[in-house]
């Protein structure tokens, strides 16, 4: 494998890892607060999941923040519960939660796609050529 490949390699896979981490972490927001929610107003799981039109276990999953609700099941499970989304969220504060926060690098994240994306697209013959500038580069820096 080139060094240009393992780090577009690199890359996709500390993407992927991000947006897990942000995934297990609004879930796990998500089923706080809708728990929360839940018990202050006096029902059970069994009452919002039929509500929602959800099954209990799969509700049970989504309260210990197993999983993320569809975009309609999170609209229905709002007005269930009688509380916005964005408090579901974790966006009640003024400031987004600490996981919200993109990465200051988040920026040259951007730019690293779509030069990869440009990268894939290369013969080999310009791969190499490519990898000997990067080489150069890197000499100099």
């Amino acid at each position: 494998m080139t060094r240009i490949a393992e780090q577009s390699s690199r890359v996709g896979r500390n993407q992927a890892g991000r947006e897990a981490a942000v995934r297990r972490r609004l879930s796990k927001k998500l089923g706080e607060v809708a728990r929360a929610a839940r018990v202050q107003a006096g029902l059970t799981q069994a009452d919002v999941a039929e509500r929602i039109g959800m099954s209990a276990e799969v509700y049970g999953r989504l309260e210990r923040g197993l999983m993320l609700p569809s975009v309609p099941s999170l609209w229905r499970l709002c007005l269930t519960l009688r509380i916005p989304a964005d408090h579901l969220l974790g966006f009640a504060s003024e400031q987004p939660p600490q996981w919200a926060l993109e990465p200051s690098s988040e920026r040259d994240g951007a730019q690293v796609r779509r030069l990869m994306r440009s990268v894939r697209k290369l013969k080999a013959s310009q791969l190499r050529t490519l990898s000997l500038m990067v080489a150069t580069l890197q000499r100099e820096a």
